[in-house]
């Protein structure tokens, strides 16, 4: 019977590194797929940067196919490499780059001032 769900967050195997993404075991009973968008959230060159064949992970569950046997992981969300704990996102402004837009004279003009009090 299962007993992992989505969400949990669970030891695995790396397997194998493709290109595409890293297959791992997890419990002799389940094979998983770490797909490269579930990595990270910046640009993944090359996902050997992240894992070898051999390590032993912590991933995140996304979807149980309990017929297949197999998982749909993720290691972005989650410190994979030691204990599994969730990492802290800054959350975005909702104000973007309105600060930049509301401020940027005023500091070109400060700098201006500098300058030609130097002189």
């Amino acid at each position: 019977m299962n007993t992992i769900k989505e969400k949990d967050v669970i030891k695995v195997k790396v397997t194998a590194v493709q290109p595409y993404g890293v297959f791992v075991n997890y419990d002799k009973d389940y094979n998983g797929l770490i797909h490269i968008s579930e990595v990270s959230y910046g640009f993944v060159k090359d996902i050997n940067d992240f894992v070898t064949v051999g390590d032993d992970i912590y991933a995140e569950v996304i979807d149980i196919d309990d017929k297949e046997n197999h998982l749909k992981l993720s290691i972005k969300d989650i410190n994979y490499k030691n204990d599994g704990s969730k990492l802290i996102r800054l959350a975005e402004t909702k104000k973007g780059f309105e600060p930049l837009k509301e401020h940027l004279d005023l500091w070109i003009n400060d700098k201006i001032k500098e300058i030609m009090n130097k002189m």
